[in-house]
């Protein structure tokens, strides 16, 4: 019986294997799952954009943006609708990339942290970092697809 790293190597190896045809045997679910999990943050948030524009507009136009009702109208539809296209896995491809512009935007817009006051910088580094997660798991699905669980799955099976 080999008791040495032989022995470690193969039984890491096989776990990793097994890990492999777990997750290959339900890639379909995971990637609803990430789309739902993911999605589902920028529905209700542009939702409530859509819902108050002018409020949103209000904050966009204190940044110093020009057009700011334009950009408020823009930015929640891209947001909500990006974000439904991602769940439901409609152009998945193309509403990822969207919503990773929109994410990138509003990261740059809203969470300088860098301009930030000492005592603010913690959260708003959190919420930079955060965003920049957000756009990692949005170029996952950009790789990957939507999955068969999806409208474009289903419009592939035809």
């Amino acid at each position: 019986m080999d008791t040495g790293e032989g022995a470690m190597a193969s039984y890491n190896y096989d776990r990793a294997r097994g890990a492999d045809r777990a997750a290959t045997g339900a890639q379909d679910a995971l990637l609803l799952a990430a789309r739902l999990l993911i999605g589902a943050i920028f529905v209700e948030s542009g939702f409530g954009k859509l819902m108050n524009l002018g409020g949103f507009a209000e904050s966009l136009g204190g940044q110093g943006l020009p057009m700011p009702m334009l950009l408020a109208a823009l930015g929640g539809a891209v947001e909500c609708f990006g974000g439904l296209a991602v769940v439901l896995g409609a152009w998945t491809r193309l509403a990822a990339a969207a919503v990773i512009l929109f994410t990138i935007m509003a990261t740059l817009i809203a969470h300088r942290y860098w301009s930030y006051p000492p005592e603010a910088q913690g959260m708003q580094r959190i919420q930079f970092m955060k965003n920049l997660a957000i756009i990692g798991g949005f170029l996952a699905l950009i790789a990957a697809g939507a999955g068969r669980f999806s409208i474009d799955g289903m419009m592939n099976r035809r």
